[in-house]
């Protein structure tokens, strides 16, 4: 992972996050540290299954 990028990435959330609070508007992230915490587990727990390699094509099971 490109540290470059994380940088970039943060920044460009901050000065989006600063806009839509500028102007007035909800953002579309959860406002609470709750729904925050529930984004970084769906972020771990798909690490964590693409770490031990395990997994399911959904596609290939339903024939498509």
């Amino acid at each position: 992972m490109s540290t470059q990028i994380t940088i970039l990435a943060l920044l460009t959330g901050l000065v989006t996050g600063a806009l839509f609070r500028f102007l007035n508007i909800p953002i579309p992230a959860p406002p609470e540290l709750p729904g925050i915490m529930g984004i970084v587990g769906i972020y771990v727990g798909y690490k964590l299954i693409d770490h031990f390699g395990v997994g399911v094509d959904i596609l290939e099971l339903i024939g498509t």
